[in-house]
């Protein structure tokens, strides 16, 4: 046994507290190497006849990577309390493992509990909570500019004709609120119930991320009127709203940097930003990435902390918005982020809160940050293998896996996933403009743990490069619309909404990773019923059987996306680049 493959780490996602009562432990050994591991756990208190009282239990290997095999266990202590270690079996022996890592399994091991990982108290307070609406919310990314024009007299003197050009960095099209809430009646039918905008806040530019007042829509948008009945409407409908912070860094032609450019040291705002020396030039002061117009905020002065959590409670108290998407978050203090989620929680506390951070963030989620993060590791994945074609569908798996078993469960359950954004290729353009490919990325997106974003324009193949192209005019002309891929969408929305249960609680197993004909198949149970995924990204047609599933004859199977009841002794085929989805009930 290669004893240094093994590993555990307590008080973080390998063991937690997943309600406040249940605790989720996990255990990673080398792959292949572990016949079986068995928990011993127990209160730290109890003893019977002089010996400590200890429980054990079988713990499910659940996931596996390239070279690790993750092991999991739910046990519940009943005063809450919890001192526990593994005994961990091959062929050959057994260790027992514990906080003084490897050691023979014996009397000694097992008897002294300073040989066990301990638990001392399991706190609901402590414990990663996020808002129960967060997990059977569909999002659709909107960047307002370019959805909709609902009122020509909001446009900016400069805007283009409508769609009339792929656009550049500095084009207006005079996109607005008035125009989403036009469309409203258009996104409830499309079936998404939460909708995430890019910054609407006063700025000179047409992607708003270079702020001027966090205090007023930008008049090329509308007012706060205009907003407020955006978000009645969007509630009415039983749709949620999540505005964009921009907390990293603010606009240059902002008054606070301005009054810095004037004044110099003498400003009284000189401390609310990260200056090296005086007169501010464009290299002498820290700013998002090498943007001049951008100017990094101190987010560690008190002052500048006052003025941003104001800001985002001005939005949640006046107009009962339901989220904020935080803006770099990763580049912003985590001192700040944990006096900001006290201070928005209190005021909402099922208020959703997004970072948005491209890497593994662990960090940011253990509970006092953020809910959720912009899941672009998890989701890369998907996409280098079906529309780059760079990675095998095991090596997909391997790292879906592993980015699940580095986050909690109750994490994982309401991220936020997503295939493109305003900041990255569109998803038909990643895809080659192959509509099957995107479809079926799509699919597989959509069967995952966590809350799915479509970006506006996806449902009817908009196509587009990096950004500026990214950010193309919506298109409204029906003819001009891929109405086909239009109703793909709305049914697996559909789909999504009726299997939500399932999909975010139902525990994940693959049946199939056949690298050289390029298939995949997995299911979620939950509660008995099972969903069953099949995926040919192959050149020849590929052929799934329920007997290979072990399913009993008296289950209903149905193709859960034509609804159509199959037979138990029937062989599908599935064509190269499609995918099936069935359903089966629980059993009879």
């Amino acid at each position: 046994m290669e004893y240094a493959a093994i590993h555990h780490q307590p008080f973080s996602a390998d063991a937690y507290s997943y309600d406040g009562r249940t605790v989720h432990i996990k255990i990673r050994t080398k792959k292949g190497d572990a016949d079986q591991i068995r928990l011993v756990w127990g209160d730290p208190y109890e003893y019977s006849g002089g010996r400590w009282s200890a429980a054990e239990q079988p713990m499910r290997k659940t996931a596996a990577t390239q070279n690790h095999d993750y092991w999991f266990a739910e046990v519940s202590p009943p005063f809450r309390r919890l001192q526990y270690a593994f005994i961990v079996s091959d062929q050959y022996e057994n260790i027992f493992f514990g906080a003084s890592g490897v050691c023979p399994v014996n009397k000694k091991t097992l008897e002294t509990i300073h040989y066990y990982f301990k638990l001392p108290f399991v706190h609901e307070a402590d414990t990663f909570q996020a808002p129960e609406w967060a997990k059977s919310t569909v999002w659709y990314q909107i960047f307002p500019e370019r959805f909709a024009n609902g009122r020509e007299d909001l446009s900016p003197e400069a805007a283009l004709p409508w769609g009339s050009k792929d656009p550049d960095v500095n084009d207006f099209f005079g996109g607005d609120l008035q125009g989403i809430i036009d469309k409203l009646d258009y996104l409830e039918e499309l079936g998404v119930n939460g909708i995430y905008l890019t910054p609407i806040f006063s700025s000179p530019s047409n992607h708003k991320y270079d702020t001027l007042d966090y205090y007023s829509i930008d008049p090329h948008f509308g007012d706060r009127e205009l907003f407020r009945t955006l978000v009645s409407r969007l509630h009415e409908r039983g749709m949620k709203i999540m505005l964009d912070a921009v907390f990293n860094h603010i606009g240059s032609a902002s008054p606070q940097w301005q009054d810095v450019v004037k004044h110099g040291a003498r400003s009284r705002y000189k401390d609310w930003f990260h200056i090296h020396s005086f007169p501010v030039k464009e290299d002498n002061y820290d700013r998002f990435a090498f943007t001049p117009d951008m100017p990094k905020l101190n987010t560690a002065n008190p002052e500048v902390q006052r003025y941003l959590f104001e800001i985002a409670l001005y939005w949640i108290r006046e107009f009962d918005i339901d989220g904020w998407r935080l803006d770099v978050a990763n580049e912003v203090d985590h001192a700040f982020w944990k006096a900001f989620r006290q201070a928005v929680t209190a005021e909402k506390p099922d208020l959703y809160i997004l970072g948005e951070i491209w890497h593994s963030s662990e960090p940011w989620l253990r509970g006092d940050e953020f809910h959720a993060v912009m899941n672009y590791p998890f989701t890369e994945p998907m996409i280098a293998y079906f529309a780059d074609r760079e990675i095998s569908a095991s090596s997909m798996a391997y790292r879906l896996n592993a980015h699940l078993m580095n986050g909690m469960r109750q994490a994982n359950e309401v991220t936020f996933n997503l295939l493109d954004s305003h900041d990255t290729e569109r998803l038909l353009t990643r895809c080659g403009n192959d509509e099957k490919t995107a479809r079926a990325l799509l699919a597989f997106m959509f069967a995952q743990t966590g809350a799915p974003c479509i970006y506006y324009g996806t449902e009817i193949g908009l196509d587009g490069g990096r950004d500026p192209l990214c950010r193309k005019c919506m298109v409204w002309e029906k003819e001009k619309q891929n109405r086909e891929m239009l109703s793909f969408m709305k049914r697996l929305i559909t789909l999504r909404k009726k299997e939500n249960a399932l999909l975010t609680y139902g525990s994940l197993e693959w049946h199939l990773l056949d690298d050289q004909n390029d298939c995949i198949s997995f299911s979620r149970v939950f509660n008995g019923r099972q969903l069953i995924f099949y995926f040919n990204q192959g050149n020849r047609a590929g052929e799934i059987r329920l007997q290979d599933f072990n399913m009993e004859r008296s289950r209903k199977v149905y193709d859960a996306w034509t609804d159509q009841i199959l037979q138990h002794d029937a062989a599908i085929a599935v064509q190269p680049g499609e995918f099936l989805i069935l359903s089966a009930d629980a059993p009879v």
